[in-house]
């Protein structure tokens, strides 16, 4: 604490608390990437919203950047401060503050954790259906920040579409109130939309009214194994027009030998290239035999090879864990990630040109893929062969992802679905957005923060 300029905002902010430990440096100053050494100025957990307020305007006087921080499970080095910035930690803002059962909202903190608020809408005997497998370390503000997806937006769309109102603290320190939970508002620009996916450039989430909804009907979860890619888009196609689809998740043979081996356990005899768990409505038993009929068609048509209906909680939970368990069981490696989308009807030349770029470029080096099928979102986890340095496979992973930034442009998709842009994707965002657009950007962004002491460096340049 000896720089002058904390010990200037701890004056100010007697109660704030503030760490300078080494080691509390290094575990608030990155996030999933694991790229950058960690090197901020300190970690602050304000308690309130004026506290926030007050280290904005501090930030602003001291010309300190600032770097906001939730969870931290982002992969895209949006909450990396390894420049000196002051890292504003949500955590401590962690609290329901409100459920409305006529609006049918919940209002809570930044810092809440998205398990938690699971829960408190269940209490209600509602749902707040944004979900995927880090619901137990995510936090709201974050997944508001990077507009996350997950593994249901085949069935209720990403973020932004359940999020009632916002409360924001600007970049100069001003808080806004965006939309105030109002179904219908056409009183000029939503700011709360321009917000919601701004990974902290804009302004920092204080406070936000969620959007909740009646629990889907009973649902049946079931594996299939198929036999090549081209199947892959067939068995949709097929699911989707006879099934109302909650969830319809894919994933390599590769990537279920490394969730095998993490402890999960197989459901399916033998060895099959691709891998697709489905859930869907499951109200009565014509549900279920209009799924059996699906897959008997499937299997005719030689789309599908086999498969297992889960008979229980427990059978469903462990065919989903051979889908949510990739991620964890890859953590050891950290892998070089790509995070990808294109329209659904892109899927199959996307899938195609996907494959040869990735055979070629990496022609030694084990990919493990898998995604979000029935929403065009494709993750693509690079793993460094032990005889390569890190500079090296570094190097050759963003020269092979500007090589695929091209063909998604191509395609006319995003080289960022779900995760943010942050530090990784940044030299990338030419193939998704036009000059006009990111000139756009930057004015838009110079509005909210004049000052730029906001997650600078982040999304774009600075210049």
């Amino acid at each position: 604490m000896t720089d002058p300029r904390l010990a200037g905002l701890a004056a100010r902010l007697p109660e704030l608390r503030l760490l300078c430990e080494p080691a509390e440096l290094e575990h608030y100053g990155r996030d999933w990437t694991r790229r950058w050494t960690p090197s901020p100025l300190a970690i602050a957990l304000p308690a309130s919203i004026d506290e926030v307020q007050a280290i904005v305007r501090w930030a602003n006087e001291e010309r300190v950047a600032i770097v906001p921080s939730g969870g931290r499970t982002g992969l895209s080095g949006g909450a990396v401060a390894a420049n000196g910035e002051l890292v504003l930690s949500l955590e401590r803002m962690n609290q329901v503050l409100d459920f409305n059962a006529v609006d049918r909202t919940l209002t809570v903190q930044p810092g809440v954790i998205l398990q938690k608020v699971h829960e408190a809408a269940q209490e209600h005997e509602l749902i707040y259906p944004v979900d995927f497998a880090a619901r137990g370390s995510c936090s709201i503000g974050g997944n508001i920040a990077t507009n996350a997806g997950g593994i249901r937006v085949i069935r209720y769309g990403n973020t932004r579409e359940w999020i009632a109102g916002l409360k924001v603290v600007a970049g100069n320190g001003e808080l806004l109130e965006l939309n105030r939970g109002l179904i219908k508002n056409s009183s000029g620009y939503d700011f709360r939309q321009l917000v919601i996916g701004s990974e902290g450039t804009l302004g920092i989430v204080v406070e936000a009214t969620l959007k909740l909804a009646e629990p889907p009907p009973p649902s049946q979860v079931m594996l299939l194994a198929l036999p090549d890619m081209d199947a892959l888009m067939q068995v949709f196609a097929l699911f989707r027009q006879r099934l109302n689809l909650q969830a319809f998740e894919f994933f390599t043979d590769i990537a279920l030998k490394h969730v095998l081996a993490h402890g999960a356990q197989r459901a399916i005899d033998g060895d099959y290239p691709y891998y697709v768990v489905t859930e869907f409505d499951a109200a009565d038993e014509t549900a279920q035999e209009t799924a059996l009929a699906a897959f008997e068609h499937a299997l005719e048509q030689g789309w599908v090879s086999d498969g297992a209906i889960a008979q229980s909680e427990t059978q469903a939970a462990a065919l989903w864990r051979l889908r949510e368990g990739i991620t964890e069981s890859l953590a050891s490696y950290k892998p070089y990630k790509n995070d990808v989308s294109v329209r659904i009807s892109a899927v199959p030349a996307f899938l195609h040109d996907m494959q040869d770029l990735l055979g070629r470029e990496y022609p030694h080096i084990e990919v493990v893929w898998f995604g979000h099928i029935g929403d065009g979102n494709l993750h693509i986890n690079v793993l460094r062969p032990d005889d390569l340095a890190e500079d090296a496979f570094i190097a050759q992973c963003e020269h092979v992802t500007k090589l695929l930034a091209e063909t998604l442009h191509r395609h006319g998709g995003s080289i960022s679905a779900e995760h943010g842009i942050g530090l990784v994707k940044r030299a990338y965002l030419e193939s998704t957005r036009s000059e006009a657009e990111i000139a756009l950007m930057r004015g838009v962004r110079q509005v909210f923060d004049p000052n730029g002491v906001l997650n600078p460096g982040k999304v774009m340049t600075a210049d």
